[in-house]
């Protein structure tokens, strides 16, 4: 699986099995209004039941309001997705505990309150060809040591730092960094190729840690915190202590 996917799914229903409840009328009004809609392709009316920001497979970028989703609702949703929702019957939705409601085995989930959908695990033939072609325009624009990777994780900007996490082919995920000031396209003043991703809990905060000899790099993805919590955190421990901490910010294109 993708990893922004990953983070998606893991966001919305999180780690482990729960117990499937019985979905009441109220909610089953819901969903077979959001069925009708999705049967007369509404999306003006569709575009007011997201729950927004829409993620979207990195590095396409996320959708973040209703007029934005009326824009790009052709990218995400191809004629086999529009078929499936609004062929849909509400014996194919579970409602998963806290996690809110899916459509089959997760294709689509929405809130158990409110009916909005708050994800969409799918992804259309338009998007896989995008996917690509933002991936190709990233590689154009790296140094030529970093051209070679399987999907871009993270760009972030600390205090101090440019910051590049990329997954590689391997499954390991790579760290590069520069100097705040430095292009992307310069030469990186480090570079580790070792990076293991370990999960926190159920809420998907993550961390990506690097070795360097004495050295441990740890950038921590905080997508569950206290209000105002930074994106990102950049750790930095030599023997097992820490010597360099920084909030970060996340990049997008």
């Amino acid at each position: 699986m993708k990893f922004s996917f990953l983070i998606v799914m893991l966001l919305t229903y999180g780690f482990g099995q729960a117990q499937d409840t019985e979905i009441n009328a109220s909610k089953k009004a819901k969903i077979n209004t959001m069925i009708s809609l999705f049967k007369q392709k509404n999306f003006d009316a569709i575009s007011t039941i997201i729950n927004y920001p829409l993620k979207r497979e990195n590095p396409i970028p996320d959708i973040k309001t209703p007029k934005e989703f009326k824009q790009r609702s052709h990218e995400v949703f191809d004629q086999a997705l529009l078929d499936l929702i609004a062929g849909s019957k509400t014996e194919q939705w579970t409602e998963v505990g806290w996690r809110g409601i899916m459509l089959d085995n997760g294709t689509i989930w929405i809130d158990s309150d409110m009916g909005k959908i708050t994800a969409i695990n799918y992804q259309s033939p338009f998007e896989k060809k995008l996917k690509q072609t933002l991936i190709q325009q990233q590689k154009n624009k790296v140094h030529s040591s970093l051209k070679q990777f399987k999907n871009p994780v993270y760009r972030i900007r600390t205090e101090k730092y440019l910051i590049r996490v990329d997954e590689l082919a391997n499954g390991k995920y790579r760290y590069a960094s520069w100097k705040i000031g430095n292009k992307e396209n310069a030469r990186p003043d480090i570079v580790l190729n070792n990076g293991k991703l370990d999960f926190a809990g159920s809420g998907g905060n993550h961390v990506i840690t690097f070795t360097n000899g004495d050295y441990t790099y740890k950038i921590y993805r905080n997508i569950i915190a206290e209000k105002n919590a930074s994106d990102i955190t950049l750790n930095v421990e030599k023997d097992n202590r820490k010597i360099l901490s920084q909030p970060g910010t996340l990049i997008a294109d």
